[in-house]
């Protein structure tokens, strides 16, 4: 018999509705929530194509809530937000269902940790490096990008040891850090967070299982897994400043603070 559905969320994405790196995070989609992928089709060749959409961005995904009944919405990518100034605003003003973007996700789990100074793992160049650094340094995380993605002369997919090989490097050719930050999926390291957090002794936030753990931690859901590092094995209570809200008659299973 299947398991009933406590909530449908919203996953969407400024430019195409799949990508590849998604095939590492479903796995950790508990059964009972359903995702709902969806491409906006913003930008194409270019991540800079999103710039200067933040009203249409906010007019579709009120359009896709109304449509599609979602009781949760993820909006991914960092450089929707970056390259969009007061976008998170705007939706917070605008949509009647929990929502979280990459940036407010991963921020909230950071200070959740207490994690104030991190390394930052992106794919993306110098520009959007900088332009998120300084989104971080405004909500209080100062963020060390060592190196563009483009001057690494990687490639835009890396398999999971390669992954674990560029954190190490850049880890040790930095000052000290509280926390490793990947942002920007297509540098996937879901495979590797419990590596790296093990060998490398350093708390890691990733931007596709910090989303998940807070936008269902809003609707008063929790689903603690093993094997995706330490945010989602204790999945922590958000803050008290942001509280849960229930999704419809689901109970609430979020875990007590240890």
């Amino acid at each position: 018999m299947a398991e009933t559905i406590k909530a449908t969320i919203g996953f969407v994405s400024g430019g195409a509705g799949s990508m590849p790196h998604y095939s590492s995070f479903l796995p950790m989609i508990p059964e009972s929530v359903k995702f709902d992928f969806v491409g906006l089709q913003l930008y194409g060749e270019s991540l800079y194509q999103i710039a200067d959409k933040k009203q249409i961005i906010v007019e579709r995904l009120q359009e896709l809530i109304a449509q599609r009944y979602w009781d949760g919405l993820i909006l991914t990518a960092a450089p929707t937000e970056v390259l969009n100034p007061g976008l998170f605003d705007a939706l917070k003003a605008a949509l009647a269902v929990p929502f979280t973007t990459a940036l407010h996700a991963c921020v909230t789990a950071l200070r959740v940790y207490r994690a104030r100074r991190v390394l930052l793992l992106t794919p993306f160049d110098q520009r959007l490096n900088q332009l998120i650094c300084g989104h971080l340094e405004q909500l209080g995380v100062d963020a060390v990008a060592p190196h563009p993605f483009e001057n690494l002369a990687v490639p835009k997919r890396m398999d999971p040891d390669d992954v674990f090989e560029l954190t190490k490097k850049n880890l040790r050719a930095t000052d000290p850090v509280d926390a490793i930050y990947f942002q920007g999926a297509v540098l996937d390291p879901i495979k590797v967070l419990e590596k790296i957090e093990r060998e490398l002794g350093m708390m890691v936030i990733a931007s596709n299982p910090a989303m998940l753990w807070y936008v269902l931690s809003q609707l008063g859901l929790a689903y603690p897994i093993s094997g995706y590092g330490r945010l989602m094995r204790e999945w922590p209570a958000l803050p008290d400043e942001q509280p849960a809200l229930p999704a419809g008659a689901a109970a609430n299973t979020r875990l007590q603070d240890n």
